[in-house]
């Protein structure tokens, strides 16, 4: 969806009135769960009917589920181990069934355990969307922003600017989380995501970011013991460092360097090195190593840096803003958006 469409139809949720209900702790009395919460539960088999879930233990059961151990969940929490193992057991007792195998090297989840998990990340994703939109303050933004991008373009563009950012907007909590692989806004792995191809999850509000530029890029040092290639076709005879097949790459077309050489002058004689992650390639390039495609927003303003066969373009990479389509009316999400408008618009990409 475009951020100036129209939000698309969905179906209504069902309001039956006859919701789950837990118990306030302080004072004894019945409160409702939401709808969809209570209907992801009710459809679970391996909640017990009549009994209320233990939400203490089932948000134990989610860290360890996510952290894969007792120790590491514990870390997560402010728990000991012990405190975490109970819990756990606590739980299975209380649903007479096992959830997760034991073994020496850490916890595999068992077949009622993964639809455990499944539901539970489904239930506290929601609560944490919730907690979002109720947090937002009418009058100034405010509140915690998860803002998720690429290694290379978290650590070489957004980083340094968002000093800036943080100044100008103090009671926005940011916690910034790079990462190759496309993290899932609708669970709230994060609130907004800088991705460089268009978006693959479905309800989210996506606004064109900019445009980035790859040429092909050597260190001087590199050149001044292997010489400069002139032409396509003696790219063969030089180290070509490339991102390498990855079922997820950042952006289509990533080895389109290779794929010139190789069309050019034939499969490279010395093996081309392969690192997936374009932060990487730019460190690679820059020690020295070999030739590689890179984004003109890391290498053009490197000293030590050489554009290697200048007139030759690279693919053009569109970066699209996107978050979640509950979010189109937070001022944190705004704020962003038109922050790094700004930013891009002063930058040369």
């Amino acid at each position: 969806m475009s951020e100036g469409g129209r939000p698309r139809a969905r179906p209504g949720r069902p309001d039956d009135g006859a919701a789950d209900e837990a118990l306030d702790r302080k004072s004894g009395r019945a409160k409702p769960i939401e709808a969809a919460e209570a209907a992801a539960l009710a459809a679970n088999p391996y909640v017990p009917s009549g009994r209320h879930m233990d939400w203490d233990k089932l948000r134990v059961f989610h860290a360890v589920a996510e952290a894969g151990s007792f120790t590491h969940a514990g870390e997560t929490l402010n728990l000991s181990q012990s405190a975490v193992s109970r819990q756990i057991s606590g739980l299975e007792d209380s649903l007479n069934v096992p959830l997760f195998h034991r073994h020496a090297r850490g916890l595999i989840l068992t077949e009622q355990g993964e639809l455990l998990f499944h539901t539970a990340k489904e239930v506290f994703g929601k609560l944490a969307m919730a907690e979002a939109m109720l947090s937002e303050n009418r009058e100034s933004p405010k509140g915690p922003l998860k803002i998720t991008t690429t290694v290379a373009f978290g650590s070489n563009w957004l980083t340094p600017r968002m000093n800036e950012f943080v100044e100008r907007y103090p009671e926005i909590a940011v916690s910034l989380l790079f990462d190759d692989n496309e993290l899932d806004l609708s669970m709230r792995q994060a609130d907004v995501a800088i991705r460089m191809s268009p978006p693959r999850q479905p309800d989210l509000v996506q606004r064109h970011l900019v445009t980035v530029n790859f040429h092909i890029y050597a260190a001087r040092s590199y050149i001044e013991r292997r010489g400069q290639p002139k032409t396509l076709a003696e790219l063969s005879r030089h180290r070509l460092i490339v991102y390498g097949d990855s079922p997820h790459p950042p952006f289509p077309q990533v080895n389109w360097l290779a794929n010139l050489a190789t069309a050019a002058g034939g499969a490279p004689d010395i093996p081309v090195m392969n690192i997936n992650n374009y932060h990487a390639i730019f460190r690679a390039v820059q020690s020295g190593i070999g030739v590689a495609a890179l984004p003109d927003f890391i290498a053009r303003d490197q000293t030590e840096m050489v554009r290697v066969l200048p007139e030759v373009e690279g693919p053009k990479v569109q970066a699209y803003f996107l978050y979640p389509e509950e979010l189109r009316h937070s001022k944190r999400i705004a704020v962003l958006r038109d922050f790094l408008l700004q930013k891009v618009a002063q930058t040369q990409f």
